[in-house]
């Protein structure tokens, strides 16, 4: 790993923002927080991205491969700044304030077993993103795929492109999980804090902006990336059985859908079908071989 360059203003929170090329997007997620003690981990080791850091004040460092973004997080919690401050875990491609952080904290500091919180978020266009969701689980996949899903009560989590994480339950927690890759790693967490005793709550109040997807230019990658993570999460907390049960019913509702539905829809859901039937995983380490076939 590169040597790591310091900055640090115990302010309360401290931000870790896991990068991968991108230096436009990146500086403009930084200027806002860069009076906060904030750290890039560069999991693309980009001496555009390490000087950008240097250019605005925050810290850097080289995570030295790709490991990920829950390998990137590991990086910036095992180097923490503030020990003992809350953390903001910041995607490259969202903006926030730290006006905004400061509300989200004394929101988060109001409920002692709160774990997480996250602000409402809006994309480049204006139009607002749903933060919070329900655990994955089988029931639930059954009563998506039945069109029921809005039934189910119970515990929820809240997403990771914006999320205050509380320095107690980072420490009764513990680290990111790196089998995630990408996608799913926030709600693993979040799922065993919750095992714990712990809640998470979005923040209508205070407002962030997240692009969504704009450090990623496969979309087919990024498909198969998040749906591996859903299996990865199935088979850790519910066991192959549980896999194979929420499989089954991703698979039987991407049917009826390309069946009843017609155009892009239509392709789409297809595409979700054949890809269960599959297996996520499979079809992702396809990809990811072809991809390092094609360097």
């Amino acid at each position: 790993m590169a040597p790591i360059t310091d900055t640090a203003d115990d302010r309360g929170v401290e931000v870790i923002v896991v990068a991968y090329g991108a230096p436009g997007l990146l500086r403009a997620a930084l200027e806002p927080v860069a009076v906060l003690p904030t750290t890039v981990v560069d999991n693309s080791s980009s001496s555009e991205i390490a000087e950008l850091c240097r250019g605005i004040g925050v810290r850097y460092i080289d995570a030295g491969r790709n490991g990920g973004f829950a390998a990137g997080v590991n990086v910036g919690l095992t180097h923490r700044v503030v020990p003992g401050a809350d953390v903001l875990l910041l995607n490259p491609d969202a903006r926030i304030t730290p006006e905004a952080i400061t509300a989200l904290q004394r929101e988060l500091r109001a409920d002692p077993r709160l774990a997480s919180v996250a602000p409402a978020q809006t994309d480049d266009a204006g139009r607002e993103a749903r933060v919070e969701w329900p655990f994955p689980s089988p029931v639930h996949a059954w009563l998506e795929a039945m069109g029921l899903a809005r039934l189910e009560g119970g515990s929820s989590y809240v997403i990771g492109a914006v999320l205050l994480l509380r320095a107690e339950a980072l420490e009764e927690v513990g680290l990111f999980d790196e089998r995630f890759f990408l996608y799913a790693e926030e709600t693993d967490w979040a799922y065993r804090a919750h095992l714990l005793g712990w809640r998470h709550r979005g923040v209508p109040a205070v407002h962030a902006m997240h692009v969504g997807a704009a450090t990623s230019s496969d979309p087919r990658r990024r498909e198969a990336h998040f749906h591996a993570s859903q299996e990865r999460y199935f088979r850790k907390h519910f066991g192959a059985a549980g896999w194979q049960a929420a499989r089954a019913a991703v698979w039987l509702g991407a049917q009826a859908r390309s069946m009843l539905l017609t155009g892009s829809r239509r392709r789409d859901a297809r595409r979700r079908a054949a890809l269960y039937r599959l297996g996520p995983v499979h079809v992702e380490a396809r990809l990811t071989a072809q991809a390092g076939a094609r360097r």
